[in-house]
């Protein structure tokens, strides 16, 4: 599937996007007939530490109230983190 073809599938379906997160965008699910944007949590901290002046506390805290608690439908967002194997063994072993 091109490029185009995706942006038009996600304009006529019901995928969703995080407005103002635009630079934490990691990829696209496109497993199903509503196509879903995958956000990685930290870069969208990071976001707001730098363009709202937020702490990192306050970030996480509006994040979790606002954003990656939210579902809004089949097109709701998918919210991880990045990294290779040994980053993801990392967040596993905070949980």
């Amino acid at each position: 599937m091109s490029m185009k073809e995706i942006q038009h599938h996600m304009e006529s379906n019901q995928t969703l996007l995080a407005d103002g997160f635009e630079d934490a965008i990691i990829g696209l699910d496109t497993s199903n007939e509503v196509f879903r944007v995958i956000y990685d949590k930290e870069k969208m901290i990071e976001v707001l530490q730098q363009r709202d002046n937020m702490t990192i506390e306050d970030a996480i805290e509006y994040l979790e109230y606002n954003v990656w608690g939210a579902y809004v439908g089949e097109g709701t967002p998918i919210y991880g983190y990045e990294g290779n194997h040994d980053r993801i063994l990392e967040l596993m072993s905070q949980l």
